[in-house]
């Protein structure tokens, strides 16, 4: 099991070093309901992971493993379709990365949080962590890596649920300075929600551009 988490620890930083979700996140502590609205959104987040993990692990894990030290074929090839999906994603990233010193503009939706519920903030952190497409890959990725060591299916269950737990511990973070910092966590978290947004392309292209490569080595090196 110990390979199977050291397999999928990369992808579950790049999964949490996503500066939307939160800075997301950080925009629901600043509504009326923030003690409801942001323990939400981190459960929507790894509620969302672990749909990708369950669907994936199911539909694939069986027929993963081709044999001591070697992935099924068609693994190879997903992993090197993933990968370069991952590098078409970075350059997408770092071509639309705004000017030096400005702030990327935030989707619309962020622009009405202070309408948000636990239900809603529930909802858009399923979403973003489930259907956004980096993470998708990633989380795909991860539940690929995971199923091709070959390991029983209740391994493959808490290697993955690592991997969910490691890619939400960034988005808990603000959640967590809230509730025990209370106002003092305020400059804190507007500093880091800054940095986040000017920084945003940079940091998604870079963390698309590591793991796509790392996908596209492994695929590769296990070829005939």
């Amino acid at each position: 099991m110990g390979a199977a988490i050291g397999q999928s620890l990369q992808m579950a930083v790049g999964v949490a070093l996503s500066p939307m979700p939160i800075i997301a996140v950080i925009l629901l502590l600043t509504t009326p309901g923030a003690r409801r609205n942001g323990p939400a959104f981190v459960v929507g987040w790894l509620a969302g992971l672990a749909v990708i993990g369950v669907l994936v692990l199911a539909v694939i894990g069986p027929s993963a493993h081709g044999g001591p030290g070697h992935p099924a074929t068609w693994v190879r090839w997903l992993q090197l379709t993933l990968g370069v999906l991952l590098l078409y994603v970075s350059v997408r990233q770092f071509r639309g990365r705004p000017e030096a010193g400005a702030e990327a503009p935030m989707p619309g939706w962020m622009r009405s949080v202070e309408q948000f519920g636990a239900a809603r903030s529930l909802g858009v952190g399923a979403f973003l962590s489930g259907l956004n497409v980096k993470n998708l890959l990633l989380a795909v990725a991860a539940a690929t890596a995971i199923a091709k060591t070959g390991i029983p299916g209740g391994q493959e269950a808490v290697a993955y649920a690592v991997f969910a737990v490691i890619g939400t511990v960034t988005v808990a973070a603000p959640v967590v300075l809230y509730v025990t910092m209370g106002a003092r966590s305020e400059r804190l978290l507007a500093r880091l929600k800054s940095w986040m947004s000017r920084n945003n392309a940079v940091i998604m292209s870079v963390l698309c551009l590591v793991i796509g490569a790392k996908l596209l080595g492994d695929a590769i090196s296990v070829m005939p």
